[in-house]
């Protein structure tokens, strides 16, 4: 379940992201964190802290609500 939870918010924040035209780089410029953090939050490696939470939110333009409001995608694997 974690790494569902994790895999689909990055696949949300993924899509934020390019319907913004944004590179990785370019949010992690805006959001002050680092590009391989920001791979790592797309690939659902990541568990973000809620100051994270928030920075990515204003780079992405969204409320933090809106940011965690993602369906979560559970395989049967």
């Amino acid at each position: 379940m974690n790494t569902a939870v994790l895999t689909s918010f990055g696949a949300h924040v993924r899509q934020i992201r390019q319907s913004l035209d944004i590179s990785q780089e370019e949010l992690a410029a805006i959001s002050g964190l680092d590009r391989t953090y920001i791979s790592g939050i797309e690939r659902g490696v990541r568990n973000l802290s809620l100051l994270n939470i928030f920075k990515l939110a204003a780079a992405l333009k969204v409320t933090p609500a809106s940011l965690l409001t993602f369906e979560i995608e559970i395989s049967n694997a």
